[in-house]
C-alpha cells in the first residue's frame, strides 16, 4: 500500500462515519505513543478509529493487521488526547477495513468494526 492509498482509505473512513452520524474532529493524531487515524463523535461515543486500507491482492486482510501491539499504541495516543481533550462520551475503539482494486481505482469493500478491541470480533 502506498500513501497516497491511505490517505484515500482515511477519506472514505471519514464520509463513511460522517454518513453514519459522527462528526470527525481529528485526523492523524499523534503522540509520543503512536498515532490514531481518525477521532470522531456523535451524542454518545468518541470514536478512535484505525483504518486500514489494502489492495485486493494483499495477503493480509485489512483488519488483520491492527494487531495487540498497534491496538496498545492507539490506546495510549488515545488516553493522552482525553488527558487534554475532556469529554463526557464514551470512548470506543473501531476499526475501518478497506479493500480496493488498482487499475481502475475503486473501493471494493469495507468493513466497519465497532468497539473492535474489548467487544468486537477481535481482540
Amino acid at each position: 500500500m502506498n500513501n497516497s492509498s491511505g490517505k484515500i482509505g482515511e477519506d472514505y473512513a471519514a464520509q463513511l462515519l460522517a454518513k453514519k452520524g459522527y462528526r470527525v474532529v481529528a485526523r492523524n493524531y499523534r503522540s509520543r505513543f503512536g498515532e490514531i487515524d481518525l477521532i470522531a463523535e456523535n451524542q454518545e461515543y468518541i470514536v478512535f478509529a484505525e483504518v486500514k486500507t489494502r489492495d485486493e491482492h494483499y495477503t493480509v486482510s485489512p483488519l488483520e493487521a491492527v494487531t495487540a501491539g498497534k491496538q496498545k499504541k492507539i490506546i495510549k495516543t488515545a488516553l493522552f488526547y482525553l488527558q487534554s481533550n475532556k469529554t463526557a462520551l464514551q470512548p470506543r475503539f473501531d476499526v475501518i477495513g478497506i479493500v480496493t482494486a488498482a487499475d481502475p481505482f475503486s473501493v471494493l469493500s469495507v468493513e466497519h468494526i465497532e468497539n473492535a478491541f474489548f467487544g468486537g470480533e477481535f481482540h
